[in-house]
């Protein structure tokens, strides 16, 4: 069995391939994935197929060049902890953002069960506007 690390790890590989059925590969049926409010996705959406409607199509029909940029992936047993800089530009306005974000996850029996997002919303805000 993988560990949490290697599950959430696995995910954002697949997200730098842009490889969208690679990062809901491992995500449980009953996962409970949280966007922050203020975000344009704002919600708690559960498992896959809602993550893919509500999360991932949106941002790729709102933004060009929508990326998300890890540059730490902190391990703390079922818990991971990635740290990164989303980027993009917002389709209607044109505007670009670059917004610092944490997420938390987590994962067990080889799933991911939830997820948690943590992330500078005004930042993404100003570029809508």
């Amino acid at each position: 069995m993988r560990s949490a690390y290697d599950i959430v790890k696995s995910h954002y590989e697949a997200s730098d391939r842009r490889d969208i059925v690679g990062m809901l590969a491992d995500v449980a049926d009953d996962c409970r994935w949280t966007e922050m409010d203020g975000f344009p996705c704002a919600g708690t959406y559960v498992g896959a197929q809602a993550i893919l409607d509500n999360v991932f199509k949106v941002l790729g029909r709102d933004f060009d060049g929508y990326t998300f940029s890890l540059e730490r992936l902190l391990d703390a047993d079922d818990d991971v902890i990635g740290i990164g800089t989303y980027t993009g530009s917002y389709k209607a306005t044109g505007k670009a953002f670059t917004a610092r974000v944490v997420h938390v996850w987590g994962a067990r029996d080889d799933k991911i069960r939830r997820f948690e997002q943590f992330t500078d919303t005004l930042r993404v805000a100003q570029a809508m506007r």
